[in-house]
């Protein structure tokens, strides 16, 4: 059954309260894709009496916050399952008209920046109640940050939502260790060792040994060190090497607990199969149209999580600052018994939409080394090439992937997380090629090559362009070998550090020899918390201290996007300005390799084409 969202559901169990009310930014969905439900279920299996709040009003007044009363312990807030203002905004800061996490697709269920607006109606309803906050917008904005939405620097989002504790990372053993040591009678304010978690302090009651950020009034005022700060608390999110860190919030000290080691197999086994309802709460009653009342359930209603964490290091990536880079994974049985589960569930046509995760070919730690060392500080595991000692090893998961195959009722197990091709490369052994080309694509596989330009996918954190053209060789000589018309889907990002027109330009020649058509292409947008965005904000490399070129002006971001998009009649004036600003107007006419016709009455000294020439395939989208 649910967990309670409401008095009268606390009454049928018997609660007069909750140890612990969950306030959650997302309609309340019960499925172990969905962060909330993964903490709400932890906490319930470790025997503390749990109430769901989603989506409650806070416009008007606190009333809606009180609707499960006052918790024994405490509030748990988290604005869902990803940043409120990334839900609400494009990259070109225009309001969304959907909310894939709201019943019905909704907009205006949440308020801008969630986890802020929450704590302070909470502490208005609740002054003396401990506010603990969590999840990917709190996790993210654990120290000062730059702010794309407002372009400035901002405090902690512990200081400026005035909440007690906050967790970073996936969390499960810091709100339980937390719980207990609430439910022991100490005092919030007193839990200070927890790992995986930060607190505020006076400066005096700083903790001896920490390694400290440049604060954020110098963050703030100073690009140069706020690239340094981004920089250190990369370096230190690691479980078995990372030390504290703090950083100085105007009065307060912000002292962030080394990570919580990874859950074991036996651990994330444990989570994954605690009984969730596997669908979103029936308060929210059925679309009229039909389909599910909360549209982000169905894309992962029928695909099973078999990983966490990513060693890929994508600068412009969350999860090494969120989840991290140490994989741990699923035992082959557990996903077994979950792939069973599903095929006795209501809706189930017989399709394993995807056995995934951050990244879906990863299930061991990237080399032998990291038990006793953890990871690199400043080194990548793949990139620009893949380490000397990394293990490249796809033997367990062909072994799940193959038993998956077989679950009775099953007819086919698709991949539909991305795959590291580079990784996929390393393995000596091209079996998993093999076997992802004849059962596990559904005609287009995911791929995300990002760009092509060297210096771009450098400072990206990404292999350079041989790896993936390599890759891609091989796919479709084994998906012809097989007798398969497949294709790719590249993910492109435009106007990443580093880019300037020149590179998109290169970035359009590729997509036009590799006779790619992407239906649609990212700006690149800054979230809190990662490499990329302290490059974008500070203009230089928080590795190498070197200057970044960053695309600001919406205009010339406008035409490296069109350029990614050069086939498309609609940008063909973009496109010709992008090209003469980059001086390749060689590349306006009429000729095979010309990405656009002049424009009306202007002159080309290209040949039109033969007739007969074959033009570049339309074949293989985005």
């Amino acid at each position: 059954m649910f967990l309670p969202v409401s008095r009268r559901d606390m009454k049928e169990r018997g609660w007069s309260e909750c140890d612990i009310v969950f306030v959650s930014g997302d309609a309340y969905v019960d499925h172990p894709s969905f962060a909330p439900a993964v903490i709400t279920r932890v906490l319930d299996d470790a025997g503390f009496r749990v109430g769901v709040l989603a989506q409650p009003e806070w416009k008007k007044s606190p009333d809606a916050f009180c609707a499960l009363g006052r918790p024994r312990l405490c509030f748990m807030v988290c604005a869902g399952n990803i940043d409120s203002m990334v839900a609400h905004y494009t990259v070109a800061k225009n309001r969304r008209s959907f909310d894939e996490y709201s019943p019905g697709g909704r907009t205006g269920l949440r308020p801008d920046r969630c986890t802020e607006t929450y704590c302070r109606r909470l502490k208005e309803a609740f002054p003396d109640c401990p506010v603990v906050i969590g999840g990917v917008e709190a996790s993210l904005r654990r120290f000062a940050h730059y702010d794309y939405w407002r372009d400035a620097v901002l405090p902690s989002i512990l200081e400026s939502s005035g909440a007690d504790l906050l967790v970073y990372g996936m969390g499960e053993k810091a709100v339980v260790e937390i719980a207990k040591r609430l439910d022991a009678g100490e005092t919030v304010g007193g839990i200070r060792g927890v790992r995986g978690t930060c607190y505020l302090c006076p400066p005096a009651e700083t903790p001896w040994g920490g390694r400290e950020c440049p604060s954020f009034e110098l963050v703030a005022r100073d690009k140069r060190l706020y690239a340094k700060s981004a920089l250190v608390q990369q370096q230190e999110q690691d479980a078995v090497r990372g030390r504290t860190l703090l950083q100085r919030q105007n009065r307060m000290m912000l002292v962030q607990n080394p990570p919580m080691p990874v859950l074991t197999r036996e651990e994330l086994d444990r989570v994954y199969e605690l009984p969730y309802m596997r669908k979103p709460h029936p308060m929210y009653g059925a679309p009229a149209g039909g389909g599910p009342s909360v549209p982000a359930i169905e894309e992962v209603e029928f695909s099973v999580c078999h990983n966490r964490g990513c060693f890929g290091g994508c600068s412009f990536c969350a999860i090494t600052l969120h989840q991290g880079r140490a994989v741990s994974s699923r035992s082959r049985e557990s996903v077994l018994r979950e792939i069973r589960l599903l095929t006795t569930l209501e809706g189930f046509k017989g399709y394993i939409h995807d056995v995934g995760g951050p990244t879906a070919n990863f299930r061991l730690p990237s080399c032998a080394l990291q038990a006793e060392n953890g990871l690199c500080r400043d080194r990548r595991c793949l990139a620009p090439k893949p380490c000397p000692n990394l293990v490249a090893d796809h033997t367990e998961y062909l072994d799940v992937l193959r038993a998956a195959r077989e679950v009775p009722g099953v007819k086919k197990v698709f991949i539909r997380s991305g795959v590291r091709f580079d990784y996929a490369l390393a393995d000596k052994s091209d079996e998993f090629i093999r076997e992802l080309v004849e059962h596990h694509v559904s005609g287009q596989l995911k791929l995300a090559p990002e760009h092509c330009s060297a210096t771009v996918l450098d400072l990206m954190g990404k292999p350079h362009i041989e790896a993936y053209k390599r890759f891609a060789k091989k796919y479709f000589e084994l998906s012809k070998k097989a007798g398969k018309e497949q294709y790719i889907v590249p993910y492109l990002m435009s106007s990443h550090p580093g880019s300037r027109l020149e590179d998109a330009v290169e970035l359009a020649e590729f997509i036009r020899d590799e006779g790619l058509r992407p239906e649609q292409v990212q700006d690149f947008y800054p979230t809190p918390g990662t490499i990329s965005t302290a490059m974008y904000h500070s203009g230089f490399d928080p590795y190498t201290g070197k200057e970044v070129y960053c695309a600001k002006d919406p205009h010339e971001k406008a035409m490296q996007r069109a350029l990614l998009r050069w086939f498309d009649p609609k940008n063909a004036d973009l496109v010709r300005e992008a090209l003469t600003r980059a001086k390749r107007t060689d590349l306006i006419g009429f000729g095979a390799k010309c990405l656009v016709k002049p424009a009306s009455g202007g002159q080309s000294n290209k040949k039109s084409p033969p007739k007969n020439k074959k033009q570049p395939p339309k074949n293989r989208k985005r």
